[in-house]
């Protein structure tokens, strides 16, 4: 009775997780394709198209990581301390991916002057490729950290393995939580001075030019972008709450909350949702898919309805 209720609870879980993934691996792919298909084109592609790309390849691991994690874990709770790992380099690396792109709009949009902002704009602005590249190196850095904290605990557990196989792989990073916290707050520190500094530059511009009263001047645009940025700013808190209660709960339970997880997997994908709403190029060739489809579709009930149509009449 007691596995019938686990296998009950594993097909509950795994539902919404494979909801997660297609829907990610519909909204990801489509952001990658579109910024890919504009560099093979010869397009112009910016800093923030290379960034956003980057997110969503990460997206998309982090996504198939987690399926992977919960589809083979009910099934075999051994060596999965290889997969835990990859895990948490593809969400430290969404998190920092996610601050670079604040800290790149920032320094693309505010008008500040200062001779510090000025020097990071030039450095930063066309150097993105690297900064991209140092981002997935220090999730690979604090990842390797955490698991080498975690190889004194796997050896002391070695030989206990066979009576408490139900927490031979819960606790082994136990040693490793404070390391961990403290390595998702550094890209969290640096979105919200970023996301803060951006959003004060708005409003002052917009509150400059609401005095001037030219009319001439369309505010839409600005109340655009601080309204983008408000909503990634409550993404990013809100992912970045979801994740350190996971933690939180490991520490205290000596396990990972499946139906966290998920909400890990679902956040991303409405943050891309958004992303591809509010970015005009990705809403135009969103269009565009989507009138196709439904051209095809509309298309093919015509054909049948002829071909319905002349069998009748024959």
């Amino acid at each position: 009775m007691a596995d019938s209720t686990e296998g009950d609870t594993d097909v509950l879980y795994l539902v919404p997780t494979l909801i997660a993934l297609i829907a990610g691996l519909v909204t990801h792919s489509f952001i990658i394709g579109v910024n890919v298909t504009d560099w093979w084109k010869g397009r112009s592609v910016t800093s923030v198209d290379h960034i956003v790309t980057s997110l969503g390849i990460s997206r998309i691991c982090s996504q198939c990581a987690n399926t992977l994690y919960l589809f083979i874990y009910p099934l075999s709770r051994k060596n999965m301390d290889s997969r835990g790992i990859v895990y948490d380099l593809l969400i430290h690396a969404n998190m920092w991916l996610t601050s670079l792109l604040c800290i790149v709009l920032c320094l693309k949009i505010s008008n500040f002057h200062s001779r510090l902002f000025l020097y990071l704009r030039g450095m930063i602005l066309h150097r993105t490729v690297y900064f991209i590249g140092a981002s997935v190196l220090l999730s690979a850095v604090n990842s390797l950290i955490t698991f080498l904290l975690a190889i004194p605990k796997i050896s002391s557990g070695g030989t206990y393995n066979t009576t408490m196989d139900n927490l031979f792989m819960d606790c082994m990073f136990i040693n490793s939580v404070y390391n961990v916290t403290i390595g998702v707050s550094f890209p969290l520190l640096f979105y919200c001075i970023s996301s803060v500094l951006l959003f004060t530059s708005l409003y002052h511009h917009t509150t400059k030019m609401k005095r001037s009263r030219n009319l001439s001047i369309n505010l839409e645009t600005y109340y655009s972008v601080m309204k983008f940025i408000s909503i990634t700013f409550i993404y990013n808190t809100v992912y970045f709450i979801c994740y350190i209660c996971c933690i939180l709960h490991y520490y205290v339970y000596c396990m990972m909350p499946a139906w966290l997880l998920i909400v890990l997997d679902f956040l991303p994908v409405l943050h891309s949702s958004y992303q591809i709403y509010k970015t005009a190029k990705l809403r135009s060739q969103m269009s565009k898919v989507l009138q196709n489809v439904l051209n095809f579709v509309f298309q093919r009930k015509d054909t049948e309805t002829r071909e319905n149509i002349e069998v009748i009449a024959l």
